[in-house]
């Protein structure tokens, strides 16, 4: 009864909305309203339609371009999700989420066919990740991304600050505490890994399977 009466309030919004835009065609926050919540029904391609609406309306609307990079990032266009965030911090200076979004992208964009290539893509990365914590340093997520971008770089001791101040933030946060395993892992600080290993579990991340086989002999 109560997922029934929820979806009926969902399409009356959505309706409200609808009216409003017709007289008003040109509200920016209320084509990105109508999105958000037709994303919500699972209807993205008019939710797609309503973002590009609001964006045309309304080109400073940071938010509706990282809706459509979300929406590119589910068909798996990482190109399409990076060139909106991308849009996203022209349209607002200092958007931490779209820098953010920047960086966990082009992560995703590092395939091992070309070393120089990836190396400018993990560069760019951490640039547009210390950015987003810049702006926001509160930003958990930001924090972890960053750390497994300085995993990947070999930078074991600027990994570990990064996923440190993420648990500074978030003392619970679990992804943090399983990069924190991994890097300390690699120092060969195993009494650590092991801490951490543990804390990311009873957290409820499932930690990989090889790296509690690694910490095992340590125990």
């Amino acid at each position: 009864m109560a997922e029934t009466q929820k979806a009926q309030n969902a399409d009356e919004y959505i309706e409200k909305l609808r009216q409003q835009l017709k007289h008003n065609t040109e509200c920016g926050t209320t084509h990105y309203n109508l999105a958000v919540a037709l994303m919500g029904k699972k209807d993205y391609d008019a939710a797609e339609q309503s973002l590009h609406d609001a964006v045309e309306a309304s080109p400073n609307l940071a938010e509706a371009y990282v809706l459509l990079g979300g929406l590119c990032l589910q068909r798996n266009d990482l190109e399409g999700c990076l060139r909106y965030n991308k849009h996203a911090v022209k349209a607002r200076a200092g958007f931490s989420e779209g820098y953010a979004n920047i960086g966990f992208v082009l992560l995703q964009l590092i395939d091992g066919k070309n070393k120089e290539d990836d190396e400018e893509k993990l560069d760019l990365a951490i640039k547009n990740l210390r950015k987003a914590i810049v702006h926001n340093p509160k930003f958990v997520q930001a924090y972890t991304t960053l750390g497994n971008a300085y995993l990947m770089k070999g930078l074991l001791n600027e990994s570990i600050k990064a996923n440190l101040e993420a648990v500074n933030v978030q003392p619970e946060f679990p992804i943090a505490h399983n990069n924190l395993a991994v890097a300390y892992l690699q120092k060969g600080e195993f009494d650590l890994a092991i801490e951490h290993c543990d804390k990311s579990e009873k957290l409820g991340f499932p930690v990989a399977d090889a790296l509690k086989k690694e910490l095992e002999p340590y125990r």
